[in-house]
């Protein structure tokens, strides 16, 4: 059957397609696009189609794993397959292959685990993970979107994905406003001392970010574990990826300028500096 809406982002002159697994596309896109699990009637409007199309579309997605449902809410989200996708594709953007091969030698020299996270649809997201010797238990893993506030990955991206953390004009920087006001409140609920509950304290904790080029987590994503964040930047002077490294206190030097710190910022220098950014 030929495809009878425009192919996506393709000047190029039709071709048979089947029309079909377009329209069921537009499902996995509109979860895609979410901030969050949907119901039915509202994933089948943000996709353009009626509630009982949808329903077919969503179950065969479910079969294939691209999709799954909450028992007990009834919502929909994207399924292990969806994320086994992005992240092979995430996984395969040359600033990722320049930085996993860089891992190994940072290993040698900081003895500690080492992770690479790039901004996903719903927050920064580990895609790929070194493991040291002396490594701490962590219920990390890959694909897992760390918090913005709390962890060194976050306060990286937050701080150099969007200087002017309000602007709501474009993607991802109104995402990410969205997304910091959403964890200030769970903060602010949870009544915690050791991370930022007011934009205010957002604002400060972005500036030392900023100030010293990159962020550091001590025992606030998790207890008795500190790290670091180092951002990688492009030609355009993009964020293109955060290069991680964690540990456990009792083996992990957290000083800015210790052992951990300095060839963590050296090795994300080189990189932005292969990829073609010129620091001001």
């Amino acid at each position: 059957m030929k495809a009878t809406a425009p192919a996506r982002n393709s000047p190029a002159p039709q071709r048979a397609g089947i029309q079909s697994v377009e329209v069921g596309f537009a499902l996995l896109e509109a979860l895609s696009a979410s901030p969050g699990p949907l119901m039915l009637r509202d994933l089948a409007a943000a996709a353009g189609m009626s509630a009982a199309k949808a329903h077919r579309y969503l179950v065969s997605f479910q079969r294939l794993e691209l999709v799954v449902q909450d028992a007990a809410t009834t919502l929909y989200d994207l399924g292990p397959a969806a994320l086994k996708l992005g992240l092979a594709s995430l996984s395969r953007l040359d600033s990722v292959k320049l930085a996993r091969q860089r891992l190994l030698p940072l290993m040698a020299q900081t003895g500690q685990t080492l992770a690479l996270a790039v901004w996903g649809n719903q927050g920064p997201t580990l895609v790929h993970w070194e493991e040291s010797p002396r490594a701490v238990t962590v219920n990390l893993r890959l694909g897992d979107v760390m918090p913005l506030l709390s962890s060194a990955t976050g306060l990286c991206f937050t701080a150099f994905l969007s200087p002017r953390l309000l602007a709501t004009a474009a993607r991802p920087q109104g995402r990410l406003a969205l997304l910091v006001k959403d964890e200030l409140a769970r903060n602010q609920k949870l009544a915690r001392q050791d991370v930022p509950t007011t934009m205010a304290g957002v604002a400060d904790a972005l500036e030392e970010v900023r100030r010293r080029g990159m962020a550091r987590a001590v025992n606030t994503l998790l207890p008795g574990v500190a790290g670091f964040c180092a951002p990688v930047f492009d030609a355009d002077g993009h964020l293109v990826l955060g290069m991680v490294a964690l540990g456990s206190l009792a083996t992990f030097d957290p000083d800015w300028d210790g052992a951990v710190a300095r060839p963590l910022a050296a090795a994300a220098r080189q990189l932005s500096r292969d990829l073609g950014f010129e620091a001001a």
